[in-house]
């Protein structure tokens, strides 16, 4: 007789009255045995989650978007404060949480650009917020920005090409969307001669 079975016949025999009062000590409750099978438990069902992917590329393909038409004054735009909203909420809060969603997923690229690119929304939109003063130290006595501005601004935007090199190389190592997304992106962030070096594009459409 196993172990288990013993102890119940000790529990049947106690509640009818015919046991050893000393063996309620050996009692088990059914169930609770390490090798008891009559309860089994429930199954283990692991949570999937959504791909956070697509919130990533568009928050990014639009702040980019914005800051690359406003950069060279389309329809004589002067002052780009529009965008800061955007670069805010959408290319900053959106991506940041695509970014740690890939974290979670497991994603290493995905964890780092994001996440980083949204840094790159939230501190350019925060050059055009007055609060910060950034704007108004590089403001003429007759309210003009000076040439200075546009050279730090050159060499702000510098420091994120290299680091958009850097994931360039990573990505043509993975898959060649990423590759042409990350090149169109620097393309369009160094467009209106903001910096010394224009990146070539070429046509999406055949050429007659």
């Amino acid at each position: 007789m196993s172990p288990t079975t013993e102890s119940y016949d000790y529990a049947d025999k106690t509640e009818a009255g015919d046991g050893d009062t000393k063996q309620l000590e050996r009692l088990r409750t059914a169930g609770g045995h390490i090798a008891d099978q009559s309860q089994p438990s429930l199954p283990v069902t692991h949570r999937t989650f959504a791909n956070p992917a697509p919130l990533g590329l568009l928050s990014f393909a639009t702040g980019i978007f914005l800051i690359s038409i406003l950069g060279v004054h389309a329809r004589g735009i002067g002052t780009p404060n529009v965008l800061v909203g955007v670069l805010l909420f959408f290319g900053g809060i959106c991506q940041y949480i695509s970014g740690i969603m890939e974290f979670v997923a497991g994603n290493s690229f995905g964890a780092t650009v994001f996440p980083s690119y949204a840094a790159f929304n939230f501190s350019y939109a925060m050059i055009f917020i007055p609060g910060t003063g950034i704007i108004a130290s590089y403001t003429g006595p007759d309210g003009l920005l000076v040439g200075e501005f546009y050279n730090a601004l050159g060499m702000y935007c510098w420091a994120w090409f290299i680091l958009t090199v850097i994931f360039t190389i990573a990505a043509m190592l993975g898959f060649v969307v990423a590759f042409f997304s990350y090149w169109a992106g620097c393309a369009g962030l160094f467009a209106g001669g903001l910096t010394p070096i224009n990146l070539p594009t070429f046509p999406m459409y055949k050429q007659e």
